[in-house]
């Protein structure tokens, strides 16, 4: 199962954090056991790294972090990759839109690059200066502290942390990315789907990352695709499985994985259902072809 990292380290006890109305600040100790792990987030986040190795994987390519490193990670699904040869010990800074809303409406941000696609994938690595250290080692102090900090002064640090980041020239793509959030309160329902389909998430997740109640996901995605979300979802699956049972050599248990269904079983059972084959004969049938 696909982990909401949002929700477990708000209501995980152990972990050093401040919890704001719109906002959560993390310090991250992760175990050395864990070393791949698939996540998925219904806020925004920035990732500084305090110690150890970690990539962050995305369709198009992998970033490695190592300590110093700091990276802007869009909501949505990623995996990562820890290397075990050292404690990896992170901060982490989940916003929500409203959060980077306010933000850039109360700092005037205006667009100076023409086009993000191009080069952002979800993941975006910051670049850092001095003042931008100096800024990370003083929030660090605020997470260690045994006295409670108000959460006003925590916002505020917060704040400054992304007006630092933003100040820097060579951030300057990211600014876009903060003011294509701020200006999309909702997110297209087709993209949702299409990027996270294979995934093994609850439908409330996807309405989580779409920005709407259950409620509304189901209204506007019956609008969208004239089905229900559980009916598009194993046919989209299905007909990936079917993609990958013809032009790979992989074998049932990775298709299944990688079509984003549970367990084999049901795999098996839903594809023979559609297809009027199990997995293993429609493969032979085509390959005769």
């Amino acid at each position: 199962m696909t982990v909401d990292v949002y929700e477990f380290f708000k209501k995980h006890p152990k972990f050093n954090k401040h919890i704001g109305n719109d906002f959560l600040l993390v310090e991250y100790k992760c175990p050395l056991n864990v070393e791949e792990f698939q996540l998925w987030t219904k806020s925004h986040l920035i990732t500084y790294v305090i110690s150890g190795r970690k990539d962050w994987i995305t369709p198009r390519q992998t970033h490695c972090l190592t300590a110093g490193d700091t990276l802007f990670v869009k909501k949505g699904v990623y995996s990562t990759k820890q290397y075990l040869d050292e404690d990896y010990c992170v901060m982490l800074f989940f916003m929500n839109d409203d959060f980077i809303r306010n933000f850039v409406l109360q700092n005037h941000l205006n667009s100076n690059v023409s086009n993000v696609e191009s080069e952002f994938d979800g993941v975006y690595k910051i670049h850092s200066n001095s003042s931008y250290q100096t800024l990370i080692n003083s929030i660090l102090q605020y997470l260690t502290m045994d006295m409670p900090i108000p959460p006003e002064l925590v916002e505020l640090k917060f704040k400054e942390l992304i007006y630092t980041i933003t100040l820097n020239k060579n951030n300057r793509t990211l600014i876009n990315v903060l003011l294509d959030i701020a200006d999309h309160k909702k997110a297209n329902i087709e993209q949702v789907m299409i990027n996270n389909f294979q995934y093994d998430l609850p439908i409330d997740a996807f309405a989580k990352l779409s920005g709407r109640s259950l409620s509304s996901f189901k209204r506007d995605f019956n609008k969208c695709f004239e089905t229900t979300p559980s009916k598009w979802l194993i046919n989209r699956r299905l007909d990936h499985g079917k993609l990958l049972l013809t032009s790979t050599q992989m074998n049932i248990n990775e298709i299944c994985h990688e079509s984003g269904f549970k367990n084999t079983s049901h795999f098996i059972k839903a594809f023979k259902k559609k297809y009027h084959l199990p997995p293993n004969q429609f493969r032979k049938l085509k390959a005769s072809l």
